[in-house]
């Protein structure tokens, strides 16, 4: 999977229920309190979940991305400060999160040093090599804090550090273009072009419309005629953002019914492959409002999907999403609407 996109808590272990069979939460939380996985700021400056293995390189190569999209931003520059005495800053932060430590006690740590910590602090947390520290909770980080990662160093952008990415995109994604890979990470296409030769050997295919890459010992891609049984993904699935051209999966009409005007991805039903519609719980069931005709044989098997879903949810957050529940306020005219038995 390469990383779980995570700006929702409970999405990562919604993702992990929808791809590994007899998957236990448990698993998840005992990962995130050995820091065998992190959960950080990387690509698309959105949170994701990565093996700690992979955090590194990962945001090494997002920093080019990372920094501009907060140190040239207006709510940093009322600081007053450099983009480089910001940078200055980072090995004292990191020395004092050597323990988890919440934003308050940063911006605290930080308004010793310069007279507007909180927009300093509001640019260093997201390049700065810091990951969420697993504070309790249904989804393991009930409360905000932050801690430096082990060795604490000064984070750098690497070309070596983007052909890392790429491997590690297509191991998980290809085969992709140039396009789907710069869509994946937020960084420029031609970065991604110059780095294809520090990601190791690759195979280049004939593609539609742009050549397409993947790794040498990939799996080969299912045909057609195979099967793709009825999903119900979380929040900001990364099957949704991973691609330039999402119409492989997302039909370009449900494109604006899924994404939303702010880039909130809500939670689709897949069925046959395609999104076809939406879902979210209410009152112990799974509501899914559908935009296209689903049959009677992939009613049962989501129905399936709900009931083991919903078991998920009761031991943790019943009401996992329900801050976006406007958005089924704002929805077109559905195919239909079912609450589906938990």
């Amino acid at each position: 999977m390469v990383a779980i996109q995570a700006q929702e808590p409970a999405s990562p272990y919604i993702s992990l229920w929808n791809r590994v069979a007899g998957f236990d939460p448990a698993d998840l939380d005992a990962a995130f309190l050995a820091h065998d996985v992190v959960k950080a700021t990387l690509m698309r400056m959105t949170l994701h979940v990565v093996h700690a293995a992979d955090y590194a390189e990962l945001h090494d190569a997002m920093q080019t991305t990372l920094r501009a999209s907060r140190l040239e931003d207006p709510r940093f520059r009322i600081s007053g400060l450099t983009a480089d005495e910001a940078l200055a800053l980072e090995a004292a932060l990191l020395d004092f999160a050597a323990q988890p430590r919440t934003p308050p006690e940063l911006e605290a740590m930080l308004g010793e040093r310069v007279a507007d910590p909180r927009s300093v602090w509001w640019a260093l947390r997201s390049f700065a090599p810091l990951v969420h520290a697993p504070t309790g909770g249904p989804w393991s980080f009930a409360k905000r804090a932050f801690v430096a990662t082990p060795n604490r160093r000064r984070t750098a952008f690497r070309r070596e550090a983007i052909g890392a990415l790429i491997r590690r995109y297509l191991e998980g994604f290809g085969p992709a273009t140039v396009a789907d890979i710069a869509q994946f990470a937020r960084i420029q296409r031609g970065r991604v072009r110059e780095a294809l030769a520090l990601a190791g050997a690759l195979v280049e295919l004939a593609g539609p419309g742009a050549a397409l890459f993947d790794v040498p010992d990939a799996r080969p891609v299912p045909s057609d005629e195979a099967p793709a049984p009825p999903r119900l993904l979380p929040m900001w699935d990364s099957t949704l953002l991973a691609y330039d051209d999402r119409t492989r999966i997302l039909p370009a009409d449900l494109k604006p019914v899924v994404i939303r005007v702010n880039g909130d991805v809500l939670p689709t039903v897949l069925v046959d492959g395609y999104v076809a519609g939406i879902w979210r719980p209410i009152d112990g069931r799974i509501e899914v409002t559908a935009f296209r005709r689903i049959g009677a044989d992939e009613w049962d098997a989501l129905e399936a999907e709900a009931r083991s879903l919903v078991g998920l949810l009761s031991e943790r957050d019943p009401k996992a999403f329900s801050r976006h529940r406007r958005w089924w306020t704002r929805l077109p005219e559905p195919v239909a609407v079912r609450r589906l038995p938990g």
